[in-house]
């Protein structure tokens, strides 16, 4: 059974939502993806995330591709790079998203990492897209701990919803302080690239064992399935995955049904060890 998370403002969303990062890249491709997301939607999912930056506006324009005639449905998540998040440029740039969405507002708006222009500017200016309606929330992606102390020191910094980062089995330096942290803050916990870069952590012995234990609606589960299922254990937490066809898509959404027993975690921990100190937080 999927898990689910409540925002600070009480929107209730299923754990599992829908990345699009190089989505929208490839023509040939194109209608596959398009089926992949609706096919999430028709499956229960609901968030939905791009980008600007993602292939420079086309994964926003297919998003919008996706969800025309379901804008309803969907909680819609799209990021402003930093060198746009001046005061002047945010209302210019989110407007551009808008339009390449194909709808009038955004559910979440978030800083995609933090730049040159001060917080107090972007979060101001964030502010006033709230009061204008254009945005249900904003958030910020690839803050660590530290940065979520100044952003919270900022004017407004505590209506932050959510920080969106790179958190995967090969990739847990946020369980050492970012998790608990924004946890505290009420901030969700947005994980990208959840299933971690190429194939070299899907090869892990470990996640086979444990795959071979485990069964999905699809049959026997795959060391992707454990993997992502691992990501979706944590509380206050949206794992966003990609899937570029309807075929990965049930792939994804099988793996929420995973219960990963103690026995699992266990065996994972000795194979990948939790962080034992600080450490940069990783971007991709």
């Amino acid at each position: 059974m999927m898990g689910s998370v409540t925002l600070a403002d009480g929107t209730r969303l299923p754990a599992l939502g829908m990345g699009t990062w190089a989505l929208g890249d490839r023509a040939d491709r194109r209608a596959q993806e398009i089926e992949s997301l609706r096919g999430g939607l028709d499956q229960g999912l609901r968030l939905i995330d791009t980008a600007e930056m993602y292939g420079s506006g086309r994964s926003e324009s297919l998003v919008g591709e996706a969800i025309a005639g379901r804008r309803d449905e969907v909680y819609l998540v799209t990021k402003i790079v930093p060198s746009n998040a001046s005061r002047r440029q945010v209302p210019e740039h989110c407007r551009a998203s808008l339009r390449r969405l194909g709808t009038d507002r955004i559910d979440l708006y978030l800083l995609h990492w933090q730049g040159a222009v001060p917080l107090e500017e972007t979060v101001e200016a964030f502010e006033r897209l709230k009061d204008e309606g254009l945005i249900g929330a904003w958030g910020v992606s690839n803050f660590d701990a530290g940065d979520m102390d100044t952003l919270a020191h900022v004017t407004g910094g505590v209506h932050c919803a959510a920080n969106q980062v790179l958190y995967s089995l090969d990739y847990r330096g946020v369980e050492f302080d970012l998790l608990e942290a924004d946890r505290r803050r009420h901030v969700l916990t947005m994980a990208y690239s959840p299933l971690g870069q190429g194939g070299d952590l899907l090869r892990a012995p470990v996640l086979a064992r444990i795959a071979a234990r485990h069964e999905t609606t699809l049959g026997p589960a795959t060391p992707a399935q454990v993997a992502l299922a691992w990501v979706l254990r944590q509380p206050n937490l949206v794992a966003i995955p990609k899937a570029g066809s309807p075929a990965h898509q049930r792939e994804n959404i099988a793996a929420a049904e995973l219960a990963l027993n103690a026995e699992d975690l266990a065996a994972i921990d000795r194979s990948i060890p939790p962080p034992a100190r600080k450490v940069p937080l990783a971007m991709i």
